[in-house]
């Protein structure tokens, strides 16, 4: 397969030969050649990957220049371009589709080519040409570069992207939690009438699914700090001198402000990629979780009129191109199709994962991909569910009270005292007749007026 390219080229050498080069650009013969393997997708690395590759090849820069594998000068311009690398100055220098080889090897050595050139440029044409493999590359090999970068980035997206986000629509629910603290509402249990509960009480659970969801995040995202940097080809660290790994991890550790380790077998840190599944399934825990909430919150606000509508979202956007006035719970619907996305992202990490043979896991870039579209996603999803209906979410409380006095479940409490038949015999009653439970029960006589009231009272049914 070819790639032909538009505009004036040169010639550049790896070790199959000679390739042609767009004359502007940074890369070399290494990426030209993948460029012209795999035009699949479109799909490039996202940018919190290429922040953590850049971040990888500077730390590894610094050791190898304590160490004395690469010469100081050199060193120091290669540092100097992939710290640029990992700001996002030559981001259209990674043209390589992600899905590609399986070990990331063709990212690796564009990385590799665009920050020798970058760095030779930097010392100038008296200096010695900077290699993108014997200096760039020094000490490492793709095969924990690339698990390094991948858990790096995951780890940075989860702490700087998702858990913020999460953290927002949290706080939203806490807040209307408490707002609505002392609304009375009907329960429901198989989407039937249940016992009373207050609005407040409903909110809370959802604020604390979240809360769960982030600390479970959280204990995922701690595995991803172990990183296979130092174990280069296969684990044995091959090429890579003692001190390297615990030197460049230190930098990476520094540079993010989150904690990372060397991985404690190597082996297993390139054979398996089981802590990013992890990753994975955390998050697709907490898109669970926002699923749930958000069904419920368009559940709740259904009708307006002809179905539940104790819930009152607030109108983003008009819901019909035929229907005026309509309002949809449109910010809702976009938290269950990220959710579903999210779910076909894990079942896709997952299969990856398990695809690992003998030393290396040969699925990293479709792991990097999904798990970081995934947290990318969420996070954006719940910034704009927070924002944009949980922040001016409110409550009909006529119509939830109304609910409750309707609601043949008031019964319940009479169970503990006159027997569980002869309660659902008025509540029966009640259902037929188009009556309440307390009207029946009063007509009935089956406890004296003061009792039947205290025992009716639907604030004293939900535990306050």
């Amino acid at each position: 397969m070819s790639h032909v390219f538009h505009g004036a080229t040169r010639s550049e050498r790896d070790s199959l030969g000679e390739m042609a080069v767009p004359a502007d650009a940074l890369w070399g013969a290494s990426t030209a050649r993948a460029l012209a393997n795999f035009p699949v997708s479109g799909e490039r690395f996202p940018r919190r990957f290429l922040r953590a590759l850049g971040l990888v090849k500077a730390a590894a820069a610094a050791a190898n220049a304590e160490l004395g594998v690469v010469d100081g000068a050199l060193a120091a311009a290669i540092e100097t371009a992939a710290r640029e690398v990992a700001d996002g100055a030559h981001d259209g220098e990674f043209p390589l589709d992600v899905f590609q080889t399986g070990s990331g090897t063709s990212t690796n050595m564009n990385a590799n080519e665009v920050i020798a050139r970058l760095a030779s440029r930097r010392l100038g044409d008296g200096a010695a040409r900077v290699h993108p493999n014997d200096h760039v590359n020094a000490s490492q090999s793709s095969n924990d570069v690339i698990p390094t970068a991948l858990h790096v980035a995951a780890r940075e997206a989860i702490a700087r992207d998702l858990d913020p986000a999460l953290a927002r629509v949290e706080a939203a629910l806490r807040e209307k939690a408490e707002r609505f603290a002392g609304v009375v509402k009907l329960g429901r249990t198989h989407l039937m009438d249940a016992t009373p509960m207050r609005v407040g009480q409903e909110i809370g659970g959802w604020a604390r699914q979240v809360a769960l969801a982030r600390e479970r995040l959280a204990a995922a995202a701690d595995g991803l700090a172990e990183l296979a940097l130092g174990g280069t080809a296969v684990g044995t660290g091959i090429n890579c001198p003692p001190g390297f790994a615990a030197r460049a991890i230190e930098r990476i550790a520094r540079d993010t402000g989150l904690a990372f380790r060397e991985a404690e077998d190597h082996f297993e840190a390139q054979g398996a990629r089981d802590a990013a599944v992890a990753a994975s399934a955390a998050v697709r825990g907490a898109a669970v979780a926002l699923h749930k909430i958000a069904n419920d919150v368009r559940l709740l606000a259904s009708g307006p009129r002809a179905g539940l509508g104790e819930l009152r979202l607030p109108a983003v956007q008009p819901g019909s191109s035929i229907m005026p006035g309509k309002v949809n719970p449109v910010m809702a619907e976009s938290v269950i199709q990220v959710a579903a996305q999210v779910f076909g992202n894990d079942a896709a990490v997952a299969f990856a994962g398990m695809t690992g043979q003998l030393e290396l896991n040969a699925m990293i870039p479709v792991i990097a991909r999904n798990l970081l579209e995934s947290v990318r996603l969420l996070a954006n999803v719940s910034n704009v569910f927070a924002e944009r209906c949980l922040a001016g979410l409110d409550v009909d409380r006529a119509r939830t009270e109304g609910w409750v006095e309707q609601s043949a479940a008031l019964a319940t409490p009479l169970a503990a005292r006159i027997g569980y038949d002869r309660a659902a015999e008025i509540a029966k009653e009640a259902m037929a007749s188009g009556r309440t439970v307390r009207d029946v029960a009063r007509e009935r006589a089956v406890l004296p007026d003061d009792e039947l009231e205290r025992l009716l009272d639907p604030r004293a049914m939900t535990g306050a």
